[in-house]
């Protein structure tokens, strides 16, 4: 059965000649020997897919009695335990942790929100929701909804509900109807009627929106994402240019939430660490490309730049070249 967290793009790849309990001994020496054997961690948990280091973590529990996660967290530290951990987490559970740092403490991360809604497919975003309630035994959609207001909470309880069209046939008679319909919501009236654009833009799906995007420019001889800057304002004008952005290129979307996180002083090392992980075994290797296009220099050499120690030579390893 083909996972629904795996992509062609990943840099990382089932391991041949997995044996979880060889792992498992190998890791359990790593963290219990005198001072921590940094290096054998980094080798195989960067070198094993999620699913085998699930089958890891599994042995490790049965054997040792021991969470794998909890041994990784007492012995490591800072930037670089994060990264460890999130490597041994079920995707859906990750992102559902994600999502709830996202929304915890006084602030909350509204890019962190709405990079992860708008780049899980809606199968994903049913695990997400499901292991969500799991772990917090609340919805994804109350914590959003006393976290949020307005057109900004709206799209984003649509999008969390996972019901976008996930069909790769396109329908161009709905192509021109919906570009119709968004025109006559913005350009063409006096005010905005955004529930209009939430409902087109959070449940189409990406290949009907390319389409969509096409005939709209040819109704309103403008491109649907300055309609968008001239109409809408706040998280929720940068929820639906996330939404274009991403139709149109998921990795160039992500590559720049990358660049944003390496760039200038100091390093958003949640963004980091997310995106690295997240997308190693989905487009990771389409991210490299678009970052190295549009910023010149390659991902691996911002990431060697900006980090240092054990955690840079783990996202290194992520990242799985140099362009």
């Amino acid at each position: 059965m083909a996972s629904i967290w795996v992509g062609p793009r990943g840099t990382i790849k089932d391991y041949p000649g997995f044996s979880p309990a060889v792992d498992a001994e190998a890791i359990r020496k790593a963290v219990r020997g005198l001072g921590t054997d940094e290096k054998t961690l980094i080798s195989i948990l960067t070198e094993r897919s999620n699913a085998q280091r699930q089958l890891i973590a599994k042995e490790y529990q049965s054997t040792y009695k021991q969470e794998l996660k909890d041994d990784l967290k007492g012995d490591l530290s800072g930037h670089f335990e994060h990264v460890m951990v999130a490597l041994v987490t079920a995707p859906a559970l990750f992102d559902a942790k994600q999502l709830k740092k996202s929304m915890k403490g006084t602030g909350t991360d509204e890019d962190a929100l709405i990079e992860i809604l708008t780049t899980r497919t809606s199968r994903q975003m049913k695990e997400i929701t499901q292991a969500y309630y799991t772990v917090y035994k609340k919805s994804l959609g109350d914590d959003i909804s006393s976290e949020t207001s307005g057109d900004f909470r709206k799209a984003l309880l649509t999008l969390a509900d996972g019901r976008r069209d996930e069909s790769v046939k396109v329908d161009e008679h709905l192509a021109k109807k919906d570009a119709q319909i968004l025109y006559n919501a913005g350009e063409n009236r006096w005010g905005t009627d955004e529930d209009k654009f939430t409902e087109i833009l959070c449940l189409r799906s990406f290949p009907q929106l390319k389409l969509t995007f096409d005939e709209y420019r040819n109704i309103s001889q403008k491109d649907i994402e300055d309609s968008i800057k001239g109409e809408l304002s706040g998280h929720f004008e940068d929820l639906l240019l996330a939404i274009v952005h991403c139709t149109r290129n998921t990795p160039a979307f992500l590559a720049g939430r990358l660049h944003q996180a390496l760039k200038g002083a100091g390093t958003d090392e949640f963004t980091l660490n997310r995106i690295m992980v997240s997308r190693s075994e989905i487009d990771l290797l389409d991210i490299r490309h678009e970052f190295k296009k549009h910023y010149g220099h390659s991902l691996y050499s911002a990431i060697q730049s900006d980090t240092s120690g054990d955690y840079r030579t783990v996202l290194l390893k992520i990242c799985g070249g140099d362009d």
